[in-house]
């Protein structure tokens, strides 16, 4: 189920998609960087760099694998001076991390239950997937955090299924952009 961005409310601890991170780096006002980030649109962009300092703000968790692969990701993906990886680095500071056990096959890929392997057709996204539920199993609720991008949509009632909980920072435009590709897919 996805919802709880538009009423403001901040989960108790969140997987945070990297695209989150990506998007607002890019809308920071005081040090915009560069990235190539989704959504383009630099008002959604700096709505997503206002979830993102909310989160950083609040009390919430940030949830991370032990095994270092979404952290490296990250990295990957971002500047040590982006928003993002500031963000990440504060929540680390001040102990405001979950570190979970997550299972990786050979390919370093995550492990899913059948039913959502079968889904989450996006490999890197599984160990997302992966560190929500085992952070489910270990603290309770936790949500997975995403912005610009759209399959989370796809995935939705399946994740719902097993309890996985999403937040479309950008809910209305991420709802409409989902569409307009399932639509495009059509024959």
């Amino acid at each position: 189920m996805v919802g709880q961005a538009a009423q403001g409310a901040m989960g108790e601890r969140y997987v945070v998609d990297t695209n989150v991170l990506i998007a607002a780096s890019a809308a920071d006002p005081s040090h915009p960087s560069s990235l190539d980030a989704t959504p383009h649109d630099p008002a959604l962009r700096l709505q997503v760099w206002r979830w993102l300092k909310r989160f950083r703000e609040s009390p919430a968790r940030l949830v991370l694998d032990q095994q270092g692969e979404i952290l490296s990701e990250y990295r990957h993906m971002l500047g040590f001076n982006d928003y993002g990886v500031q963000v990440v680095i504060h929540k680390l500071s001040t102990c405001a991390v979950d570190v979970v056990p997550v299972t990786y096959d050979r390919h370093n890929d995550a492990i899913l239950p059948a039913a959502l392997a079968a889904v989450v057709h996006d490999r890197a996204d599984r160990k997302m997937v992966a560190a929500c539920l085992a952070a489910m199993r270990l603290h309770g609720r936790c949500l997975i955090a995403f912005a610009g991008d759209t399959d989370w949509h796809s995935w939705e009632e399946t994740l719902s299924q097993h309890g996985v909980e999403l937040e479309a920072v950008i809910e209305s435009w991420s709802r409409r952009r989902h569409a307009e590709k399932e639509a495009r897919a059509m024959p």
